[in-house]
């Protein structure tokens, strides 16, 4: 087939690459402006990886998801298009690229525009999942700082931007113990990111993330993932921070931060994996997504993020879960890549 790779890529300098840098060299991390902008793109090496494993079988032919990319799309003599690109504008740009492509009558693979709003929007997420109860952690939507006034969550709370990912906007001061600090964490949220703030209680348990391939019935989860935080600082608050993803754990000196499989009893997998599957189809995923998990006090699996344009990067020194679970699994980097585009290709009849 021919293939049009639609992707995003990462400055190779400039504010995101200026930012990790001083953050690096900053003992006494603490959170800045908005200068993370472009954590949710790709990498050279990624975009590279993806492309050299679609070629082991297809022609691929690459295009940015910039301002061109409407006329080159509509150029493109591809079959399908393997998307990883998440835009740059608004709480849609998840959206961008599909729904041109669905515009243009290009199939493609991952989720379709309403599904990747949805779930780039953290609360409208947690509405569906709760009217389908999915467990959740209680939440609040905070769009100014006087709505505190009615807060009823009992703290700790995590706050976070209602509408980001690659834990953008989250630091360890994300993690609020007092009606001080949620105030002044909430007010970083407005100011920083033009946005409401999602609260959240905080759960205490344990953390996994799910991988998932496929479609409708035959949509499967690969093995569960446990992110643990004991070889992080002493002081460092158990969550997968900004801080934590691009300062503390790198390749240089990676952390002992992820397990898989998970060493859980065959009852709480089970649990896990039912409760990411069903999220995977109220939510209406196509073809893969990993679906983030914490257990509550009472060691029940909570969803607190989906991700339907999961992280892939390729090199099994960094910690990318998704790559890292389908390798547990028995799939290469190549042959993962590879099943993601065969299981589109099949639900749009191509193959």
């Amino acid at each position: 087939m021919n293939v049009a790779l639609t992707f995003n890529v990462k400055p190779e300098s400039g504010a995101f690459a200026e930012e990790v840098s001083s953050l690096r060299s900053n003992s006494n991390t603490q959170p800045r402006t908005n200068t993370d902008t472009y954590a949710e793109w790709d990498t050279w090496e990624t975009i590279n990886a993806v492309k050299d494993a679609l070629e082991t079988y297809h022609n691929v032919e690459l295009i940015e998801a910039d301002h061109n990319a409407y006329e080159k799309l509509k150029e493109s003599k591809c079959d399908i298009a393997f998307n990883i690109a998440e835009g740059f504008n608004g709480i849609s740009r998840e959206a961008q690229i599909p729904a041109i492509l669905e515009m243009l009558n290009i199939p493609y693979t991952g989720s379709d525009p309403l599904t990747l709003s949805i779930s780039l929007d953290k609360s409208r997420t947690k509405e569906i999942l709760s009217y389908y109860n999915i467990p959740n952690a209680r939440f609040q939507v905070i769009d100014q700082v006087d709505q505190l006034k009615n807060f009823n969550l009992n703290f700790p709370v995590i706050v976070k931007p209602i509408g980001e990912g690659s834990s953008k906007g989250i630091y360890s001061s994300s993690f609020a113990k007092n009606s001080n600090e949620l105030k002044s964490e909430v007010e970083r949220v407005l100011n920083e990111y033009s946005q409401p703030a999602l609260v959240e209680e905080f759960l205490p348990g344990r953390e996994f993330t799910v991988a998932i391939i496929g479609n409708n019935g035959s949509a499967e989860a690969l093995p569960i993932v446990e992110i643990s935080y004991n070889d992080f600082p002493k002081d460092f608050i158990p969550i997968y921070s900004y801080e934590a993803k691009w300062i503390l754990d790198t390749r240089e000196k990676p952390l002992n931060v992820f397990s898989c499989p998970a060493k859980i009893n065959f009852s709480l997998e089970e649990k896990i994996k039912s409760t990411a599957l069903n999220t995977f189809k109220v939510l209406r995923c196509r073809d893969w997504s990993r679906i983030d998990i914490r257990l509550d006090k009472n060691e029940i699996p909570n969803v607190i993020e989906i991700n339907p344009l999961p992280g892939i990067l390729p090199n099994p020194s960094d910690n990318s879960c998704f790559p890292k679970a389908a390798r547990t699994y028995g799939l290469n980097y190549t042959e993962m890549i590879n099943k993601v585009l065969y299981v589109a290709a099949k639900r749009n009849n191509l193959i």
